[in-house]
């Protein structure tokens, strides 16, 4: 394989500047770029920054269908396929509050699909155990029982990283504490919860918020809510940097307030690698016009972004540059996971502050916008 030269390369490890990546099947390989020859990546005497492929902990579907409908490994991959092709090389597939033999079959079909899909991660079950709806089917919601306990202390064992959407008025603290200590990533969303009660689920073993600001209870200066107590106790925090989910201004005082917490998601739904203009959601049509996908009471049904967009609106909007904004959709969210990159030989190349192509396996590709 050719070396690529004429870059800036962030990794784990930091910003490595003016160095060559030469990229197999099996990873990449970094070198002072002086005494290599190659393709030279710099538009204009400015070096680009290349990254790993970026890393999404909350994508619902792709390619047309939701992660519910999914009953197959070719629909996973299928998902996979149209995700890596606007930057994101590896997800966490996430499945909104649904009947419990649906989150049955969905265990069963991702633990089936860890060994020969490396970029699947693992599951992020968004629910059933909300109290805020948003979206969601409100005949779904409901509290944790031992059962769901015992459900899903066994699928983390199977899963590897499996992740929980909860709200803490629906559950125990001890189940909070029993879900952390069997590796269980525990989340808060979908709540009306006040600051206190936040603090102690995050005491607990609760370790990040979904959606910072989005369907839960917001800051106010007499009751702080959930995201007062996300933000005073320095948790990470999923953020949807679309400037529909969350203002451009709110998205920069959330940085200044506690930038190291924030990790970008997209939120994806079905239409991700879909030229279609709607979709179905638990049986209510979801529409997707200007920029947001919506029921039809106009309520926000997951977002139409990819991490690539995220990461360029806030290098645009925020004081953080590109570097710092593509580490909130690469090393912190594997962070949170425990993980390495699972698909080391994926990567995007950013030029200009915007993404522009993608190297898979020594391979230069085009980058979809949608």
């Amino acid at each position: 394989m050719s070396w690529f030269t004429g870059l800036d390369l962030l990794d784990a490890t930091g910003l490595h500047r003016d160095i060559a990546l030469r990229v197999t099947a099996d990873g990449a390989e970094i070198a002072p770029r002086a005494g290599q020859s190659g393709t030279d990546l710099s538009r204009d005497g400015t070096r680009a920054l290349v990254t790993p492929g970026l890393v999404d902990l909350q994508v619902n579907g792709g390619a047309g269908r939701l992660l519910g409908d999914f009953t197959t490994i070719a629909d996973l991959q299928a998902m996979d396929a149209a995700h890596w092709a606007t930057g994101t090389a590896a997800v966490l597939p996430t499945l909104i509050s649904d009947r419990p033999e649906v989150v049955r079959r969905v265990i069963d079909l991702i633990a089936s699909a860890q060994q020969r899909r490396p970029a699947i991660l693992g599951l992020h079950l968004e629910g059933p155990h909300l109290a805020v709806a948003g979206a969601h089917d409100p005949a779904m919601l409901r509290p944790l029982t031992d059962d769901d306990l015992a459900l899903y202390i066994a699928a983390r064992a199977r899963l590897g990283v499996l992740m929980i959407t909860l709200a803490p008025e629906l559950v125990t603290q001890a189940q909070i504490g029993a879900l952390n200590d069997a590796g269980v990533i525990v989340s808060l969303g979908h709540t009306g919860c006040d600051y206190d009660m936040a603090c102690a689920a995050f005491a607990s073993g609760a370790r990040m918020a979904t959606h910072l600001f989005n369907a839960m209870s917001g800051l106010h200066h007499r009751n702080p809510g959930l995201v007062g107590a996300t933000l005073d106790c320095a948790m990470p925090y999923g953020l949807i940097a679309d400037g529909v989910h969350v203002h451009p201004a709110a998205l920069k005082i959330t940085l200044a307030a506690h930038g190291p917490g924030a990790v970008l998601v997209s939120d994806a739904m079905a239409l991700t690698g879909s030229a279609a203009d709607h979709f179905t959601l638990a049986g209510r049509p979801v529409s997707r016009r200007n920029g947001r996908l919506e029921l039809a009471d106009g309520t926000l049904a997951g977002a139409d972004l990819t991490l690539v967009k995220a990461v360029e609106n806030i290098a645009a909007w925020t004081a953080c540059d590109l570097a710092d904004a593509a580490a909130m959709a690469t090393a912190r969210p594997l962070a949170l996971t425990g993980r390495a990159h699972p698909t080391p030989s994926r990567w995007v190349i950013w030029q200009g502050g915007r993404a522009t192509a993608r190297i898979d396996s020594g391979a230069l590709l085009p980058l979809a916008q949608a």
